[in-house]
């Protein structure tokens, strides 16, 4: 007589967003991983997790997030910003080379910050190394450190550790990259049209929000685009274009896709909830680059989205002090949006429930796509084999974001106030529960990701 099996955790009675839909299904677990999917799992469980009325998702894998640790930890560390990441459902994610100080450059610092996020995140973590001028003759030694792919600025990064790429570097650099089989992700506008544009605006004593967005124009953002992919395709490079903030960008990518450009194309949740006019309406904390679109803009990039263009969903949580996001000179604030814990939120509200963005296509965009591109096959998807990281989310649930209810350092998340359908009520990574109920486990058990 065959004995049914037994599980370390099963969680029973939820509806399952698999990348084929939703199914109401049980999760076997064992040893951290998913072992069997079934409606009504037979057997016995150490745990079990009473998902009834539920939805679970896979755990999302933020692929663009800046926690800034060391130099720069009392900006956001592991500490605070994973639980952030946490609460939002988040379950892995990768970090980029700046703002901590120093930046990812080399080995040594490589090393320094895995082992903080070793000892201090709460979720399994990749690391991203930089790509500059300063750094071309490091990069194999970054690659077998085990980073995630390089990351450069086709702009002013605002930080004179890390310098911006000029042609030839970017060049170099996307050809290393091709021949160690990482991707190269790039901030994409035109350093040249950038700081001609700022130059001109501060010549003339300009310091708005207004005057700012201008010298920021979308032009600059498709000339480096077109650059990169250039460059991409004449070395079949893998490129990463980030942040994109125009649907226009996102058609030039897809066009070179068509015609064999190996790049994959990310957005942020601000650009898809916020416009240049509530830049005007709240301040320094939608301070960003590229800026926040016009309502035409940003209507382009939900079409682009709807249809699929679009792989990946990144928050690119960049905070600062309270300090260094204080002026009357919009220009000197710091640009970076604090948005770690709002991704699901914006994806479900904005996009599932007032634009008929399917649930599949949520968990895709943060999940199954960023896992995929960079070869996490134990990552991404609710399936047998996979790790058990997964999300609880009430769907029927709804809520007014309160600053009392963020926990990355300084809560200067622009989202405050708004009303959003789905609530994450746990987190689970490798079948662990990182936050559930309001309260934190995990730190020392973190996991670094390397590229498959």
């Amino acid at each position: 007589m065959t004995r049914p099996p037994t599980f370390e955790l099963i969680v029973r009675g939820g509806t399952l967003v698999l990348p084929n839909g939703e199914h109401h299904a049980d999760l076997g677990i064992v040893n951290g991983q998913i072992v069997d999917i079934a409606p009504e799992l037979p057997g016995s469980a150490a745990q079990t997790l009473d998902a009834s009325g539920l939805h679970v998702f896979p755990g999302l894998l933020d692929a663009h997030v800046h926690l800034n640790e060391p130099g720069r930890t009392h900006w956001e560390g592991f500490e605070t910003g994973t639980r952030a990441l946490a609460a939002g459902g988040v379950s892995s994610f990768f970090d980029m080379p700046l703002n901590s100080s120093p930046p990812v450059l080399g080995r040594a610092t490589f090393d320094e910050k895995r082992a903080l996020g070793e000892q201090k995140s709460l979720l399994d973590f990749g690391l991203w190394g930089g790509l500059t001028p300063l750094n071309l003759d490091r990069l194999d030694e970054l690659a077998d450190a085990g980073v995630i792919g390089f990351k450069a600025f086709m702009s002013n990064s605002g930080l004179d550790e890390f310098p911006a790429v000029d042609d030839a570097a970017l060049y170099e650099g996307l050809k290393t990259a091709q021949r160690l089989g990482l991707v190269v992700a790039t901030h994409a506008e035109s350093d040249q049209l950038t700081r001609h544009f700022t130059e001109q605006a501060r010549g003339r004593g300009a310091a708005s929000v207004r005057e700012y967005l201008n010298t920021r124009p979308v032009v600059a953002e498709l000339e480096a685009v077109q650059r990169a992919l250039l460059y991409a395709g004449e070395l079949g490079a893998a490129l990463h274009l980030v942040h994109l903030s125009s649907g226009q960008a996102v058609a030039l990518a897809v066009e070179a896709r068509a015609k064999g450009v190996n790049v994959s194309i990310e957005t942020c949740p601000h650009y898809l909830h916020f416009t240049d006019e509530d830049v005007e309406r709240i301040g320094a904390a939608l301070k960003c680059a590229p800026p926040l679109r016009p309502q035409g803009v940003q209507d382009e990039l939900w079409t682009a989205l709807l249809a699929g263009q679009i792989d990946i969903i990144g928050s690119d949580h960049s905070p600062a002090p309270p300090d260094r996001k204080t002026s009357d000179n919009f220009f000197a604030l710091w640009g970076g949006i604090s948005g770690a814990q709002s991704t699901l939120n914006v994806l479900l509200t904005d996009g599932h429930f007032r634009r008929g963005l399917p649930l599949e296509a949520v968990a895709a965009l943060t999940a199954l796509h960023p896992a995929q591109r960079f070869g996490l096959l134990q990552k991404g998807a609710l399936r047998a084999g996979a790790d058990a990281d997964f999300a609880v989310v009430d769907l029927g649930r709804e809520f007014t974001l309160r600053r009392e209810d963020l926990h990355d350092r300084w809560q200067q998340n622009p989202y405050v106030g708004a009303r959003w359908r789905g609530a994450v009520q746990a987190t689970y990574v490798r079948g662990q529960p990182v936050y559930a109920d309001g309260q934190f486990d995990g730190a020392g058990r973190a996991k670094l990701l390397r590229p498959g």
